[in-house]
């Protein structure tokens, strides 16, 4: 008698049962080794948040993403897509780091995800405070000759520095541009609230950056603003996707150094991610997962699911 299929997708035991330490239980491939993996797409996590000028426990961000991972299956029913026969993913681990030294941690980083963009893999980085986004953006700007950038975020993250120092997590939008972005093809999404100065916004109207207020997302509706993001962002050779997670509302999203009242919604949010990765990604963040500041994994599982979003959709998702 035939043996019976069996469906990878299906639990066997406790969700949490058996070795942890990966995103998925996704095998682990070292950032050089990618290129012979077969992988398309490569968890990178960068659990740092030194540069952080608000609460901190964001550098707790990758591992407690990995955690809660055991949450979710590679495999969507209602999309009928599985992660695992579509992008063959992998897990790269985190990158060494350089305590208290942003410079030396995202040289380390930009050499990793070099190599991962250079494999043809997707980099998929989970931070850490946004400042993470900084080696990200300068290996895509490396290997990208005209990349575009959109950014779903509460703030604008425009400073040209903070205190003197140019390395923050207040200031990646500004280094992806000193990186060679141009700004024309940068657009901010959901930005609101009262922790964005006037220096940063002028800095967006000088340079012709795109500022898609949240106002802006209740009155068009994210449908029309994710394909508008994509339009101006995806006019070069692609798009990278940088999501930081106190763009949600602080109901949805608590486990942040500056939870926003207010915010997204957690289904705007994944309409949003759906709407902007179609067509493909150059890579994608998501940043400032703090789980340490939730009492509950709740912020750790919202983190997850906007990364299986990013990546289901970047490989051809659709609804």
């Amino acid at each position: 008698m035939a043996q019976a299929e069996v469906d990878r997708t299906m639990w066997t035991s406790l969700l949490h049962a058996g070795l942890a330490g990966s995103f998925l239980r996704l095998p682990h491939v070292a950032p050089d080794a990618v290129a012979g993996s077969g992988a398309r797409a490569a968890i990178y996590g960068i659990p740092f948040d030194a540069t952080n000028i608000s609460r901190t426990g964001a550098n707790f961000g990758p591992r407690g993403i990995r955690d809660v991972s055991c949450q979710f299956l590679s495999y969507n029913a209602t999309l009928d897509f599985d992660l695992v026969d579509a992008l063959a993913p992998v897990d790269c681990g985190d990158c060494h780091i350089a305590l208290a030294n942003p410079s030396r941690t995202f040289e380390r980083a930009q050499r990793d995800l070099e190599a991962i963009i250079a494999a043809g893999a997707l980099p998929v980085v989970f931070g850490g405070d946004h400042s993470v986004s900084i080696p990200a953006v300068r290996a895509v700007k490396a290997r990208v000759a005209d990349p575009g950038l959109i950014l779903i975020d509460t703030h604008l993250d425009t400073a040209l520095d903070v205190g003197g120092e140019e390395l923050n997590h207040c200031c990646p939008i500004t280094r992806a541009v000193d990186a060679g972005f141009d700004p024309k093809k940068i657009v901010l999404v959901g930005i609101s609230g009262w922790m964005n100065p006037r220096t940063e916004i002028a800095y967006c109207r000088e340079r012709g950056i795109t500022v898609i207020w949240l106002e802006d997302v209740w009155t068009l509706g994210t449908a029309v603003v994710a394909e508008r993001a994509r339009a101006i962002a995806g006019a070069g050779d692609g798009v990278y996707l940088s999501f930081d997670v106190d763009s949600l509302d602080a109901a949805h999203a608590p486990g942040t150094c500056c939870p926003t009242p207010g915010g997204l919604t957690m289904r705007e949010a994944i309409e949003l991610v759906r709407g902007v990765s179609a067509g493909g990604l150059l890579g994608v963040d998501v940043v400032e997962t703090a789980p340490t500041l939730d009492p509950t994994p709740t912020t750790s599982i919202v983190a997850a699911r906007i990364a299986l979003e990013a990546m289901a959709f970047h490989a051809g998702a659709r609804r």
